[in-house]
């Protein structure tokens, strides 16, 4: 096929089956990482900015605004850079080095908020306040705040329909993360639409508030609702049946085991969902067609989850998970 933007070539990604031991189930990986920016953000940051257009909250020679750990942010660089405006990226020590760098090629203008944060603590509070004084100080600017725009949800339309495309009935289960609540809403309710049985699991890092955990701090970036900060109001639980935590070592143990017996660099959050959708398929809580979207690539954490004294030097590394994970998949 032959685009004329880059931003054509959103959508469309394709799955990756994963053999299963013990089990008629099937479970397959939508790899959303060949999306332009990487991530199945492009999807919802680009919509983002389309629907504000169209609803004259932005015009083009405006400035867009996000908190952002990086794929959201990443995104947005692009659909700015495709338009012509200004994107200025609100970014903490959360946020790899190596997407910043990726916002900042793309043109995006970097904001860094800083403070006594502790390595695995979010500083989300403090990146949506700047954010909103900074749409106040600058004219015609916007403050995207995805996890109360109800256009974040809409952004994942598309995704949906290649999947009511691939299986003839939808897939009977979607494990997915759940960061701003966008991606899982919207994917939620456009399954349910289709079939009100299929069932829609949400995967939040061990630490975040979303499903009624106690809060306390985690590595996993650009997922979950840190404790001090709000449930984004694009969030809507009716269309989600069940709500589970993976630790950091879950998630990142299984992001190093896919790249090591499949080939593919997936990212930390995307390790805690798949390495769930495993555990519930092992004990029958799901089954049938199974599909959990790889969010990103590992590519952006080359220097953390992937370097071996990264993980040893936080205790991060688990020869259980790695044996659950040998239990459960036929390599």
């Amino acid at each position: 096929m032959i685009f004329s933007k880059i931003t054509d070539s959103i959508g469309n990604t394709p799955l990756l089956e994963i053999p299963i031991k013990f089990s008629d189930s099937y479970f397959y990986l939508k790899n959303e990482k060949n999306n332009p920016g990487g991530s199945m953000k492009d999807r919802m940051a680009r919509n983002m900015v389309v629907q504000a257009l169209k609803s004259g909250k932005l015009n083009l020679d405006g400035t867009i605004i996000e908190s952002s750990s990086g794929n959201t942010a990443i995104g947005l660089a692009i659909a700015a850079q495709e338009l012509g405006m200004r994107f200025i990226a609100i970014v903490d020590h959360h946020a790899a080095p190596d997407k910043i760098k990726i916002m900042c090629a793309f043109g995006a203008e970097i904001k860094f908020i800083e403070g006594d944060y502790k390595e695995d603590e979010v500083a989300v509070v403090a990146r949506q306040k700047l954010g909103a004084e900074l749409a106040k100080e600058i004219p015609n600017s916007m403050f995207m705040n995805q996890s109360d725009n109800p256009d974040n949800p809409g952004g994942y339309t598309g995704f949906v329909d290649e999947l009511l495309e691939e299986f003839e009935n939808g897939p009977d289960a979607y494990v997915g993360c759940v960061g701003t609540g966008g991606s899982i809403t919207g994917i939620g309710k456009g399954l349910k639409a289709f079939r009100k049985d299929i069932k829609i699991i949400g995967v939040e890092p061990d630490g975040s508030i979303v499903f009624g955990q106690p809060g306390h701090p985690y590595y996993q970036s650009g997922t979950g609702t840190p404790k001090g900060d709000e449930i984004g109001k694009v969030l809507e639980y009716d269309c989600i049946d069940l709500g589970l935590q993976a630790t950091d070592s879950e998630a990142f143990v299984t992001a190093r085991y896919f790249a090591k017996n499949f080939g593919v660099l997936i990212g930390g959050s995307s390790g805690g969902a798949i390495y769930k959708a495993l555990e519930l398929i092992s004990t029958n809580t799901i089954s049938g067609n199974i599909v959990t979207p790889i969010v990103d690539g590992g590519e952006k954490y080359l220097n953390t989850i992937f370097d071996d004294e990264w993980m040893e030097s936080r205790n991060l590394l688990s020869s259980n998970i790695i044996e659950n994970l040998d239990n459960w998949i036929d390599k």
